[in-house]
């Protein structure tokens, strides 16, 4: 089968196609064949290297798991003679985490994995590209931030990934929704079901007199000591971005203070966590209250040019790769 293989930690260059032996489900575990799969932030972060607290995930020196990718929508091959749950010819979506492996034609994953049928009403390529923006945003907002029906959020990054994601499901949740991006994604963060947008190259939020419930910052480029004062008496200050600041702001707030700093790290959740939010977002996008926003498709064989879109850090929503599997191994 065609793979992706990373032995080192660097550039866009260092993924390489190669040819790798099918691999062959155990007894617990289902045969995927890959059809679409991400290049997100995260792979791109972990290509190259994360810090030295993230390399002991990671691996210290190189890629612990030669395949990258973390995220994928395909249809099942084979099962083991164990697996309940799933059977051949379904079709799924799902995540691996930290354990990558689906820049691939083909992967084995334990049918207790972080995997669900895929929405009825998408093709692979959409579903995909919701399930990083999705696994992300929603334990933030519901579990972190106690999102209520009424609440004022502000999406700071409003047209990536995550942000994306984060505005339609604060609307879900019955919130009055404001999105912050730069002036090409405003009609783009309107169209997901923003109340307000800010264009952030014209107008600071933490200047506008407005006052928040919850801001979650999905790119990590505020602050909680900027945006404080933005906040309402007890409002709450979300961060995806790992960093000694937010720790530091997470510390104290827990001690003192009505306002919040919170920090989740969403990846590191259990698989059946996951799968749940899977299913979850199943249903709302067959409802049509969820949808992909893909920016930009690339084939597997041209990983490196998907990735170096992805380091520019202006993507709007995601980048999806499509894996032709052929079925041979």
């Amino acid at each position: 089968m065609k793979a992706i293989v990373c032995t080192k930690y660097g550039p866009p260059e260092v993924l390489q196609l190669q040819e790798l032996e099918k691999p062959v489900p155990k007894d617990n575990e289902v045969l995927i064949r890959i059809c679409a799969t991400t290049a997100t932030t995260a792979d791109s972060m972990m290509r190259k290297g994360p810090s030295f607290v993230g390399r002991i995930f990671t691996g210290l020196t190189k890629p612990k798991n030669a395949v990258p990718g973390t995220e994928m929508a395909g249809e099942i091959e084979a099962v083991g003679q164990k697996v309940r749950r799933f059977k051949t010819g379904d079709q799924v979506f799902g995540s691996t985490g930290l354990d990558s492996g689906c820049y691939a034609e083909y992967i084995c994953l334990p049918e207790d994995a972080a995997l669900a049928p895929k929405p009825a009403n998408m093709t692979y390529e959409e579903a995909a590209a919701v399930i990083e923006g999705a696994l992300t945003a929603l334990p933030f907002l519901r579990d972190k931030g106690k999102i209520q029906r009424g609440h004022k959020v502000l999406v700071n990054g409003a047209s990536g990934s995550v942000g994306s994601a984060a505005v339609q499901l604060a609307k879900v949740f019955g919130a009055e929704v404001t999105g912050v991006c730069g002036t090409a994604n405003l009609e783009l963060v309107k169209s997901l079901g923003a109340d307000k947008v800010i264009d952030y190259t014209q107008a600071d939020f933490t200047a506008s007199g407005e006052t928040y419930d919850i801001i979650f910052d999905a790119v990590g480029k505020s602050s909680f000591s900027r945006s404080k004062g933005t906040l309402t008496q007890n409002g709450v200050y979300l961060s995806t971005v790992l960093a000694p600041s937010i720790l530091l702001q997470m510390l104290r707030t827990s001690i003192i203070g009505s306002k919040k700093a919170v920090l989740t790290l969403t990846g590191m959740r259990a698989a059946d966590e996951k799968a749940r939010d899977l299913l979850f977002i199943k249903e709302l996008v067959e409802a049509g209250k969820f949808k992909s926003v893909i920016d930009r498709r690339y084939p597997l064989e041209q990983i490196s040019e998907a990735h170096r879109y992805v380091d520019t850090g202006h993507k709007a929503g995601n980048v999806v790769i499509t894996v032709e599997g052929d079925g041979k191994a």
